[in-house]
């Protein structure tokens, strides 16, 4: 694997560590928070939809679709099962049919943004997440779903 497919594949496994910890025990209440903009269940709703169109970008046959949130523990798992299928995509031999930047600069940092959001919301709705040094979380390619390891420095 080249070293620009091997950065974005742990660029995703650290998304998926992160969103893991952003949404680990938020309240079931928390989907529907309404006190900054958009709700969480929407931003990732919007998340899958970006790793949707990473991936067909990636394939050569660029679409976007705006979806409508599903409920809550479904739309946490549309999420990871369409960071897993891009991940897989990176993983395979199968020629990119995109720049590494573009996709990097569209799709991925995108959804870093909105796991930022997500945390901030949890803050702001009363439940936040712990925080961790996440310079020495165990984070590793192809570790993409939401079955993560513990924190390594909560603090």
């Amino acid at each position: 694997m080249d070293e620009n497919r091997a950065l974005l594949r742990h660029t995703l496994a650290t998304l998926a560590y992160r969103a893991t910890r952003a949404l680990e025990n938020a309240p079931a209440s928390f989907a529907d928070f309404d006190g900054a903009g958009r709700p969480p269940v929407q931003i990732l709703a919007h998340m899958g939809d970006l790793f949707d169109w990473a991936l067909s970008i990636a394939r050569g046959n660029e679409r976007w679709h705006n979806s409508k949130p599903l409920v809550w523990p479904a739309e946490k798992q549309r999420f990871f099962d369409a960071l897993a299928a891009f991940d897989a995509f990176l993983a395979s031999s199968a020629p990119l049919q995109a720049p590494v930047d573009g996709l990097f600069q569209g799709p991925i940092a995108d959804a870093l943004t909105h796991v930022g959001q997500l945390a901030m919301l949890r803050r702001l709705a009363g439940a936040p997440a712990r925080s961790e040094n996440f310079y020495v979380a165990s984070i590793a390619i192809g570790q993409v779903s939401a079955e993560q390891p513990a924190p390594s420095a909560p603090f």
